[in-house]
């Protein structure tokens, strides 16, 4: 474990000087991870992992096994799930996580004190025998409010709302979390994407979705804004965005960047920039919400390609967390794994004072009374 040595003070200073209004940070658990998170800039960076305690290389649903602890000696500060397929009903989703599994994972990482996230890849509500990344059909108009299928949406919304409303510890207090829907919305090969969808209806999409889930079904989260990496100055990286009032995590999902062939490392530092500093102008909370390399081809990739996206420049490094996604099997995994040629260097940046992984994360809220 690292030492950790800040203030009460800092801390208070800091949410202080940054704390514009959040969209959902009333008195209520989400208030107090939105202030968690507020309190790590410039301290520390949460290290997090998708399906992490689910499964990994070489095992599945084995419990306390982790890729991350099995390499590193400690879990992930962040943990990542995925909803999709929970709007149909079905009771695994579309990686065959069964939900069950799945909530109970949640709670008990909630619980050993990690922060939890939700992204979510509905099927089309047009017609649900069509996954997320299925594009031949404009799905976006019709489920806004006045469109022909906006009442299967609700349905969608309200099988997700059921979901998250059973997320609450043994005294029966809802856990916080960070929901991120419509993520990559300036790609194109989501239903939800740039070529099947304007951001005058995406901002409708975004802002029915959170307000829905909130207003009518009560349920109190952090929702996160994550583009994918096509953009290169503020203006274009707002261009999909919904509004300060339904959105706490200003977020971005890069891979194109860090993928060899494609390869700019100066070119991702500028974008986490530019993604701080529209965090710190507003009063939210910065992130790198998705990233990884697949099958992890180049060993030194934490050290010298992710590392460097969030160390060389001035204000990257003031993102809250980085989440890598899923260790599926050896043909499909985006994080290291114990003796995999990547894990010496994975050990090496997450020795960094600043990458936290759970200990480091929950040492830091008991020093400055945050928990």
């Amino acid at each position: 474990m690292k030492k950790i040595i800040i203030t009460l003070l800092t801390v208070n200073l800091m949410i202080a000087c940054g704390a514009g209004k959040s969209s959902d940070t009333e008195n209520n658990s989400a208030k107090i991870l939105f202030k968690q998170l507020k309190a790590i800039k410039n301290n520390g960076i949460l290290f997090g992992h998708q399906d992490d305690l689910a499964y990994g290389i070489g095992w599945k649903y084995e419990e306390g096994r982790s890729d991350t602890y099995e390499t590193a000696g400690d879990y992930p500060a962040l943990l990542g799930w995925e909803l999709g397929g929970i709007e149909l009903g079905r009771t695994v989703n579309l990686d065959s996580v069964p939900f069950e599994t799945m909530r109970r994972l949640a709670l008990k990482g909630y619980q050993q004190g990690a922060v939890i996230t939700f992204s979510w890849h509905p099927y089309s509500p047009l017609d649900p025998t069509k996954n997320a990344w299925t594009t031949d059909t404009e799905v976006v108009k019709h489920i806004l409010p006045g469109g022909t299928h906006h009442d299967v949406f609700k349905k969608y919304l309200d099988r997700v709302a059921l979901f998250m409303a059973s997320l609450k510890t043994e005294k029966g207090d809802q856990i916080p979390f960070i929901f991120r829907p419509w993520h990559e919305m300036d790609g194109d090969w989501f239903w939800w994407g740039s070529s099947l969808c304007s951001p005058k209806e995406f901002k409708q999409l975004f802002r029915f979705t959170i307000e829905y889930l909130r207003n009518q079904k009560e349920i109190n989260f952090l929702s996160a804004y994550s583009p994918d990496n096509r953009f290169n100055t503020e203006d274009e990286y707002l261009t999909w965005y919904p509004g300060n009032d339904v959105v706490d995590i200003i977020g971005v999902d890069n891979y194109g960047d860090f993928r060899p062939g494609t390869e700019n490392i100066e070119a991702a530092r500028h974008k986490l920039e530019i993604v701080v500093n529209y965090a710190e102008k507003t009063g939210k909370v910065a992130a790198f919400t998705e990233t990884g390399l697949d099958k992890m081809t180049d060993y030194k990739w934490f050290t010298q390609k992710l590392g460097k996206s969030i160390f060389s420049g001035k204000t990257a490094d003031k993102i809250a967390y980085v989440m890598l996604w899923r260790n599926a099997d050896t043909t499909h995994f985006f994080s290291t794994y114990p003796h995999h040629p990547s894990a010496s260097d994975f050990k090496t940046f997450v020795s960094n004072e600043k990458v936290w992984l759970l200990k480091d994360w929950n040492q830091f809220k008991q020093n400055n009374n945050l928990n």
